[in-house]
């Protein structure tokens, strides 16, 4: 198994304040990964670190920053 480079492109500034603003509206981390697929976002853990992707082809976007966890 090969490792993950995590050193991907910044998530777009418009989508990661999106993503902040879901994630302080969710009650919880399930919650918050509910919301994001309405807007067509995933996210997966990918040695350690939370990566956003979209939906529903999977394509990396980049990592998202510690305090969303």
């Amino acid at each position: 198994m090969t490792r993950k480079e995590l050193n991907s492109p910044m998530i777009d500034a418009g989508v990661l304040s999106l993503i902040k603003e879901e994630r302080g509206k969710a009650l919880s981390a399930r919650e918050w990964k509910f919301r994001l697929r309405g807007y067509g976002y995933g996210v997966k853990n990918v040695e350690g670190s939370q990566v956003l992707t979209r939906l529903p082809q999977g394509t990396e976007l980049g990592v998202l920053p510690q305090d969303l966890a």
